[in-house]
């Protein structure tokens, strides 16, 4: 559980401990990219996505905060946050 933007809300379904390496990232108005990288550490759980081709292939840090569902049947994680 967590108050600060860096950290995982508990209504995610995020466990400790799961890869989310490969898992897509929707944000409000579509398709982001896919998890590069993601860090649990507490108080600095942040994912680092790959965006594709949107906005020339770069990388993007999102803080845990951002994320309102994980899906783990669909590998797929919804932020808060739109495409810009």
């Amino acid at each position: 559980m967590s108050d600060s933007i860096w950290g995982y809300q508990p209504t995610t379904g995020h466990a400790a401990g799961t890869d989310l390496i490969g898992y897509k990232v929707e944000a409000t108005d579509g398709s982001i990219g896919k998890v590069d990288k993601h860090s649990d550490e507490v108080h600095s759980s942040y994912l680092v996505v790959d965006t594709g081709v949107w906005i020339f292939g770069k990388h993007v840090l999102l803080p845990a905060g951002t994320v309102t569902t994980i899906d783990q049947a669909e590998k797929k994680i919804y932020v808060a946050l739109t495409k810009d």
